[in-house]
């Protein structure tokens, strides 16, 4: 069997145990020592709700630093986070990654936070995450970036997928939202620009029918209005 393959299964294993946030945490650390880090951490970004989406933070940092990057409102001007949402390509910590966050930066290696590989996640929900392994020395030279690349790339996608499976586990999560197959119609004709009558004709359905099921798939959603709903509906990926 390959090594690769080998080092994969293994933690596959452990992450199919996963079952709450506090399990993933020591999971995930020490996959992290394994591959020669002393910190981690998975930031995962939900796209909902649109105005305000909801951040879920997991690491193994000192308290102090996680106390510091909140007070700090660090979130808000981390580049690595920043480079999450638009690509999924890795980043390697260094001055010029940070020339704008020199606050942070400087802040970060005063708690023991010097190096760093970034690795983001984007799935086909509209959710991204980022996992960084983080330690106090020794730099990420090339070979080691080569040589460890798949499995950090692999470990990244396996931390996402089992947090998601995760929040999705919760009572509250939207992914416990179900539409019906004709709510999901109506809503699609909707999001078209079809009015109920449209849809009417366009379903073979009489008009009160249509607005039966668009108002019961508005209450599944928790949305107030058929705009509201229509895009709720489109990020969940329900239509």
């Amino acid at each position: 069997m390959h090594p690769q393959y080998s080092w994969q299964q293994a933690w596959q294993e452990h992450f199919a145990g996963v079952q709450t946030e506090a399990d993933l945490r020591p999971v995930l650390a020490q996959a992290a020592k394994q591959l020669g880090f002393e910190s981690c951490a998975i930031g995962m970004r939900l796209p909902l709700p649109l105005s305000n989406p909801k951040v879920v933070m997991l690491n193994n940092y000192p308290p102090a630093w996680r106390e510091r990057y909140e007070t700090a409102r660090y979130l808000s001007v981390d580049p690595t986070v920043a480079h999450a949402l638009v690509s999924t390509r890795p980043v390697f910590w260094s001055d010029e990654v940070f020339a704008n966050a020199a606050d942070l930066w400087e802040d970060a290696g005063a708690h023991g936070l010097c190096i760093g590989w970034a690795q983001p996640v984007h799935d086909i929900r509209g959710t991204a995450s980022l996992l960084t392994l983080a330690r106090s020395h020794d730099a990420i030279l090339s070979l080691e970036a080569g040589d460890k690349a798949s499995q950090v790339a692999w470990l990244a996608q396996a931390a996402h997928e089992t947090l998601t499976k995760v929040l999705a586990s919760k009572p509250e999560s939207p992914a416990t939202i179900t539409l019906t197959a004709r709510e999901m119609d109506v809503l699609r004709w909707a999001g078209d620009g079809k009015t109920a009558a449209e849809t009417a004709d366009i379903l073979g359905i009489a008009e009160r029918t249509v607005i039966f099921h668009i108002n019961n798939a508005l209450r599944s959603l928790g949305a107030v209005n058929k705009t509201a709903g229509v895009l709720k509906a489109a990020m969940l990926r329900l239509i």
